[in-house]
């Protein structure tokens, strides 16, 4: 798959840094010494977690150096780390693990949250906030565009990459036995965009990667001109030419309690 593209991804930065925000606020932590930022992307969820803690070590954690370019530009007296989240095992173990729209790309959740709960210290939280729009339209058209003609033999994987997420049922139990007490929710954010071609650019820095990066540059185009004609009727305009984005997000804060 393409690189991450922090410019792509921040032309909605505002957007997109609500919800690390609604997550942080319901983290029952006074005061962690050590904060991890998993999936750190261009820093805006680094950066609230350093003005919420400002005597903590917070780190910053992602896989794309792009990304990471953008994080330390913004945040130049942070330390920053290249590396797997998957695979990342944080030393001393984190009083607090972020995870702000980067677990949907993993696989197992089952294993996956878990495990990561187990690395807290303890009386640690893990919160973990998740795209839950899979079977939105502007996800669902994805899929159905990659499956006509000339994109259905390229683009036969890319679904796969994005993670089916469990149910409320799933994660409580599964934090549960982690040793974890549990609080989970889910918000839909309604984002007011400037036409269809707004979802194309939207979904460009994230859930249209794995789509686009198989294609070259003139079957991209043909690709994403199909899918903003496929939008047209999904996401009727409002009166000013507006267009509505229903974007449901799960919520996930668990705290170690043995």
């Amino acid at each position: 798959m393409a690189g991450w593209d922090a410019a792509q991804y921040l032309k909605f930065a505002d957007e997109r840094t609500r919800p690390a925000a609604d997550l942080l606020a319901r983290v029952p932590l006074a005061a962690p010494a050590h904060v991890v930022d998993l999936g750190c992307g261009p820093g805006n969820s680094t950066e609230l977690l350093a003005a919420r803690f400002p005597e903590a070590r917070v780190l910053g954690v992602d896989s794309s150096s792009d990304m990471l370019a953008e994080a330390r530009r913004r945040l130049p007296g942070c330390p920053f780390v290249q590396a797997d989240v998957a695979q990342f095992v944080p030393e001393p173990a984190p009083d607090l693990l972020f995870a702000n729209a980067v677990l949907q790309w993993l696989p197992d959740h089952a294993t996956l949250l878990p495990g990561l709960a187990r690395r807290l210290a303890p009386g640690g939280c893990l919160a973990v906030q998740m795209p839950d729009n899979l079977e939105e339209p502007s996800h669902r058209l994805m899929r159905a565009v990659a499956a006509e003609p000339p994109f259905a033999e390229t683009l036969a994987a890319a679904a796969a990459s994005r993670t089916q997420l469990g149910s409320i049922r799933d994660y409580d139990a599964w934090l549960t036995a982690a040793g974890c007490t549990v609080e989970i929710w889910r918000t839909t954010y309604v984002h007011p965009l400037a036409g269809h071609c707004g979802i194309v650019e939207w979904v460009k820095g994230t859930g249209l990667r794995p789509y686009l990066a198989p294609l070259d540059g003139e079957a991209q185009a043909a690709f994403l001109a199909r899918y903003e004609q496929a939008l047209v009727d999904a996401y009727p305009p409002q009166t000013d030419g507006r267009v509505l984005l229903p974007f449901p997000r799960l919520f996930v804060v668990a705290r170690r309690v043995r």
